[in-house]
């Protein structure tokens, strides 16, 4: 009987332990992955609302990428871009946001051509959509659909060109 108790006791501790070892990882997995939501922590990631503020006071062009965590085309993506090394220099040029699921903004600006993810779009420091830098090696009628790095690699030099150069126009003037 005595060992019958003793049995149990030490099977409710180890569920216990358990249980206990699962919440505390789960919560530190769900605390790392918050910022890059899957696309990387390397990269210096903000909200949308923060982002839009930095851009403004540091004139840097703003790269945001709209995701869902249930899309397949989105967890493809994701490891690519999130490993990409050159992706992750040219970041620092930007101000970098991510949005996934719920935080999808509203405003029809931020879906020019549909709603389909994932979905990247490059403002400029005042906020503005620059519509005329898209997948160029995609299918147009998707233009801000990306399925890998290299063609994001693509379309944030052409942003870096486009948008760095309005800004230092304006700078100038």
């Amino acid at each position: 009987m005595r060992r019958q108790h003793h049995a149990v006791m030490d099977n409710k501790l180890a569920i216990c332990i358990s249980v206990f070892l699962f919440l505390i990882l789960g919560v530190k997995t769900d605390a790392e992955d918050d910022l890059g939501k899957g696309l990387g922590e390397s990269y210096d990631w903000h909200t949308l609302q923060d982002g839009l503020k930095i851009s403004q006071e540091t004139r840097k062009p703003l790269m945001l990428i709209i995701h869902k965590s249930w899309c397949g085309a989105c967890k493809a993506f994701k490891p690519k871009f999130a490993a990409s090394s050159e992706a992750q220099e040219l970041s620092k040029e930007f101000v970098m946001v991510n949005t996934i699921d719920d935080e999808e903004p509203t405003d029809k600006k931020y879906s020019p051509d549909g709603g389909y993810i994932p979905r990247i779009l490059f403002l400029d420091s005042q906020g503005e959509v620059h519509q005329e830098l898209y997948n160029k090696n995609g299918n147009p009628k998707y233009k801000f659909f990306y399925f890998d790095d290299e063609t994001v690699i693509t379309s944030m030099k052409e942003a870096l060109e486009v948008l760095g150069s309005r800004s230092t126009k304006s700078d100038e003037l």
